[in-house]
C-alpha cells in the first residue's frame, strides 16, 4: 500500500431472504401499525397517513406512495419494487438490511433517516434529501440521481457504482469509506468535506478547478502582464 493511503473498505451488504410471506391488501397498513412477513402487491398509498409504520420481512411489488406520509417509518429486512412518487415523505425513517429497486422518484425526503445495509438498485431519483442523516453500509447501483443531498450526513461505507450523479452536496458532512469511483460526478458542493471518500484519477481531475477554487488558487492560461516600457529612461 502506498504511503498515506488508506484501505478502502466497502458496504457490507448480505443477500435479503425472506420467509413465506402472506399477501395482504394494503389498505389494511395502518399509521403506527407493526406489520411482519407480508406482500403487497400494486399498492397505492398515496395520500396515506402511515407515519411511524413498522415493516418487518415485508415485500412491495409495485407502490404508488405520491404524498404518503412515511415520516418515523421503519423498514426492516423489507424489500421495495417498482416505488413510484412525485414526492415521497419519509424524514426520520429507519431502513435496516432493505431493498429498493426499478423505482422512479421525484423529491425523496429522507432529512435525518436512519440507513443501514441498504441497497438501491436501477432507479430515477431526481433529488434526494439526505441531509442530517445517516448512512453506513449503502450502495447506489445503476441510478441516475439529478440531486444527491448529504449536506452535515454521516456516511461510512458507501459506494456508487454506474451512477450519474447531476450534484452532490456534501457541505459538512462527514465521511469515511465513500467510494465515488463509480459514479459520473458533474457538479459538487462542499469540496472540503471529500476527506474520507475516494475518487478516480479522471474525477480529480474533473474537479481541479473546484479544488482550486476552495485553495484560493487561481487557474489561468493567459500570458502575464507586461509592465511599463523603460525604454526612456535616464533622459
Amino acid at each position: 500500500m502506498a504511503p498515506g493511503r488508506r484501505k478502502l473498505t466497502a458496504p457490507l451488504i448480505e443477500d435479503l431472504h425472506l420467509p413465506d410471506l402472506t399477501d395482504a391488501d394494503p389498505v389494511t397498513i395502518r399509521a403506527g401499525g407493526h406489520h411482519e412477513a407480508q406482500r403487497y402487491t400494486d399498492a397505492d398509498l398515496s395520500e396515506r397517513e402511515l407515519a411511524d409504520t413498522v415493516f418487518t420481512e415485508c415485500a412491495f411489488d409495485g407502490v404508488t406512495a405520491g404524498d404518503a406520509d412515511l415520516r418515523g417509518a421503519r423498514f426492516l429486512e423489507t424489500s421495495v419494487a417498482r416505488l413510484t412518487a412525485p414526492v415521497l415523505r419519509a424524514s426520520r425513517s429507519t431502513w435496516r438490511d432493505a431493498r429498493l429497486a426499478g423505482s422512479r422518484l421525484g423529491a425523496v425526503e429522507l432529512d435525518g433517516a436512519d440507513l443501514r445495509s441498504v441497497a438501491i438498485t436501477g432507479s430515477k431519483l431526481t433529488y434526494v434529501n439526505l441531509r442530517t442523516a445517516s448512512l453506513r453500509d449503502v450502495a447506489f447501483t445503476d441510478c441516475v440521481i439529478d440531486e444527491l443531498d448529504l449536506t452535515q450526513a454521516e456516511a461510512d461505507r458507501v459506494a456508487l457504482d454506474g451512477c450519474t450523479v447531476g450534484t452532490l452536496l456534501i457541505d459538512h458532512a462527514r465521511l469515511r469509506h465513500v467510494d465515488l469511483r463509480g459514479a459520473e460526478l458533474r457538479t459538487i458542493s462542499g469540496v472540503d468535506a471529500l476527506r474520507g471518500a475516494v475518487l478516480s484519477s479522471a474525477q480529480a481531475a474533473d474537479l481541479a478547478e473546484a479544488f482550486a477554487a476552495h485553495l484560493g488558487i487561481t487557474v489561468s492560461d493567459e500570458p502575464a502582464p507586461r509592465g511599463p516600457s523603460r525604454s526612456g529612461r535616464g533622459r
